[in-house]
């Protein structure tokens, strides 16, 4: 199990993710040595991976949240099918097993055409579909995400950690062919050397560096943290599902996106207008949440609650019996 140290070499990671071992151990007060090692194990054993990503907007698309609610005896395959797509990300099973949860990557203004969303409801196994619009993230860039309350940065280190980072400037550029290798290179590791990525495009390592620099600072990659919670003690992971006061929208949205036990929480369309994805020790621990500080937010009118069962995707990463893996090793 995880200890207090790497969950801060997680939350650092979580707020700069190519930050020097130098620096992440300059801030989090521990040697170069000692957390270089202390990373490579958490990566080694599956339990942390840093990826860059081409974000949704420079490829022109829009996020969606699907919600399928399907025979219990059918949901594993069908699961199962759905994290091998690539437009296909953050799936896990809930509610008992009878719920399917997942971000769906689709060209803008065309998600209820695609091929996907078009041949689910014609499954047998499919007893119920919605599809709605992730509008917005709450929450400072680079700063959002789960890493565990025991041994989380204080706000003071944070900062430290994302001075250096590129604020996007926008509007993203699009990648171009020759950015492909690199685009690869940094999916299967986030974290990867200017040397390696050299390697890996055949260009040189100060080309490398301006085009990470430039890409990064138009928005258009962007890096994740993909981490297994259970193995950092975190065994209970749920969705809340919230009807909020329009008027109070951006700050209950806000307010949510502080809490310690938020990993993500964003507006969306459809019955709902706030989804917030929460992560406890225990039910002991999660009913202490949504009977205090949740209970203290104003402007929250109804809510559903997913509770997860089983978890299969992240940004881009499929776990496989509690461990963290590149899609294409599956």
């Amino acid at each position: 199990m995880a200890d207090d140290l790497d969950r801060r070499i997680i939350h650092g990671l979580s707020c700069s993710p190519r930050v020097s071992f130098r620096r992440l151990s300059e801030v989090i007060g521990a040697s170069e040595q000692t957390v270089a090692r202390r990373y490579n194990a958490l990566r080694r054993g599956g339990v942390v991976r840093v990826v860059g990503l081409s974000s949704p907007a420079a490829r022109s698309q829009s996020e969606w949240v699907a919600r399928m609610r399907c025979r219990p005896d059918a949901v594993g395959p069908l699961a199962d099918s759905l994290v091998r797509r690539p437009e296909v990300a953050y799936t896990s099973i809930a509610s008992g097993g009878s719920e399917i949860i997942c971000i769906v990557r689709s060209p803008a203004g065309t998600a209820r055409d695609d091929v996907l969303l078009r041949q689910l409801p014609r499954a047998a196994s499919v007893l119920d579909l919605s599809v709605d619009l992730l509008m917005h993230p709450f929450g400072a860039p680079g700063t959002a995400g789960w890493t565990g309350r025991g041994g989380a940065l204080t706000d003071a280190q944070v900062r430290q950690l994302v001075a250096g980072r590129p604020a996007p400037a926008g509007p993203p550029l699009a990648a171009t062919d020759e950015d492909l290798p690199l685009l690869e290179a940094l999916a299967e590791d986030g974290r990867a050397s200017h040397t390696r990525l050299a390697e890996a495009t055949g260009w040189s390592a100060p080309r490398v560096a301006r085009r990470l620099e430039a890409l990064e600072a138009a928005g258009s990659l962007v890096f994740d943290v993909d981490a297994v919670p259970e193995r950092l003690g975190y065994g209970l992971n749920a969705t809340l599902w919230l009807q909020v006061d329009l008027p109070r929208l951006q700050a209950v949205g806000e307010e949510l996106s502080r809490h310690a036990e938020c990993a993500f929480a964003a507006a969306i369309s459809g019955r709902h207008n706030i989804m917030a994805v929460v992560i406890c020790k225990d039910p002991e621990d999660f009913y202490r949440y949504l009977s205090g500080r949740f209970a203290r937010t104003e402007g929250v009118r109804g809510y559903e609650i997913s509770v997860r069962v089983r978890r299969l995707k992240l940004a881009a990463s499929l776990v496989l019996h509690g461990r963290l893996i590149h899609p294409a090793l599956a």
